[in-house]
């Protein structure tokens, strides 16, 4: 194990296995450790338990699969990975049709940069506009467009043609697709989260999605939202980008995707865009992606969150967390700068990364697992799966309750 990691655990967790989990125990929310004790998930693995862990469905699904065909040649049609694409193209907003399936969120994104290239590289379109705070995985492609110096500067140089505006800032956003169009590095395509999720959970100004939308249109530039974090009902609609009814271009989905159970990504756009692979389909391949597994798991996922309302329920009881948080934090502004987000999407956000530290170590002693954003350490992200119950929600806040009032206090005798 890297010893860094190891360090990372003993800072935000109490107790000599610092996190280890007994996998064969807990509950469709909760995790138990290696010394029996249950802790209920606001982690969600980073936002791949929208449907809890282990749902019997998904786990289900899976194992018929596996027992029929866990693997095959991409050479060869597979009527399960059709099935999924085209309950996708069903699912998405607007035009989205055609669908590439690939791994993870990383490369899902890979894949919507290689398709917008191949697109616009004919149109003289070479260059493209991400978001300060942005954060889209950590390969070369995916993390020229990703903002964290950290993750950056070991690998420098990326690669060129990218360049970041403020997040929720229109105008910024004018200004460089007009500066590109001047010096003749027009834009191929906007890439951004609806809402940032490694950044800190941030949300754009209302109207701030179909702006954007507006000028790429103007400007002949395609919409990449990256909704590794945000599909999924996680924000209270199946898709974030519908809360304003914005249409993209490419659409990139992964964690929630497989149920957490399976890894999955995928990268669906519309027919126009898709097309300019209809020639050479093998002009972007992967040995893994779409392999039967991910797929039964992927079905069974969107059965489960269509059949259980788990959208709605994400909003509601987001909601409800929501509220509890804000009003902890007018309780406790000495410690708590901000509580925000959208449906089962929330952070609070600390004074200082002591302070976030700090939280999430005194929530892991009341049971409760929560931990930082990647972009913003201060911020702690509060990411459970959907089918938290009403009870689980209470007892979240009792615990955050309780943490912070044992860091008033040592605050207090520092």
């Amino acid at each position: 194990m890297n010893p860094g990691f190891l360090e990372y655990r003993k800072s935000v967790t109490a107790g000599g296995d610092y996190g280890a989990v007994e996998w064969q125990a807990g509950s469709l929310n909760t995790l138990v450790d290696t010394q029996g004790q249950e802790f209920i998930d606001c982690l969600g693995g980073f936002g791949i338990f929208n449907v809890g862990h282990r749902n019997p469905v998904v786990v289900s699904a899976v194992q018929n699969q596996l027992a029929k065909q866990p693997l095959h040649s991409q050479e060869l049609l597979d009527p399960l990975r059709a099935m999924l694409a085209k309950t996708l193209a069903a699912l998405t907003p607007g035009k989205l049709k055609y669908s590439f399936f690939s791994n993870s969120g990383t490369e899902s994104v890979e894949a919507a940069l290689k398709l917008a290239k191949a697109y616009q590289s004919p149109r003289g379109k070479f260059t493209f506009i991400a978001t300060s705070g942005a954060f889209h995985g950590k390969s070369l492609g995916a993390l020229s467009a990703t903002a964290k110096s950290t993750f950056r500067k070991p690998f420098m140089p990326l690669l060129p043609g990218f360049r970041h505006v403020p997040f929720g800032d229109i105008n910024a956003m004018r200004i460089a697709l007009s500066e590109c169009r001047k010096t003749g590095d027009d834009v191929a395509a906007v890439i951004l989260e609806p809402i940032q999720g490694e950044g800190g959970v941030i949300l754009p100004p209302q109207g701030y999605l179909p702006a954007v939308r507006q000028l790429c249109d103007e400007f002949g530039a395609l919409l990449i939202f990256d909704e590794v974090q945000t599909g999924m009902g996680r924000t209270g609609k199946m898709f974030a980008c519908e809360h304003e009814n914005v249409q993209p271009d490419i659409l990139c989905l992964a964690k929630a995707l497989g149920g957490g159970v399976m890894p999955i990504g995928a990268t669906v756009a519309t027919e126009e865009v898709f097309s300019v692979l209809f020639d050479n389909p093998f002009l972007h391949t992967t040995t893994f992606g779409g392999n039967p597994l991910a797929c039964a798991a992927a079905l069974a996922t969107i059965n489960v969150l269509l059949e259980q309302n788990l959208p709605a329920q994400a909003e509601q009881k987001g909601d409800m967390l929501l509220d509890g948080f804000r009003q902890l934090g007018r309780e406790y502004p000495d410690l708590v700068q901000d509580a925000r987000g959208k449906g089962m999407l929330m952070a609070i956000e600390f004074v200082d990364n002591e302070t976030g530290y700090s939280f999430a170590s005194e929530m892991f002693r009341q049971r409760v697992l929560v931990a930082g954003t990647l972009n913003n350490s201060k911020t702690i992200r509060i990411e459970p799966p959907l089918t938290l119950t009403i009870e689980q929600c209470e007892q979240v806040l009792k615990a955050a309750r309780k943490a912070l009032a044992a860091l008033r206090v040592s605050v207090e005798e520092a």
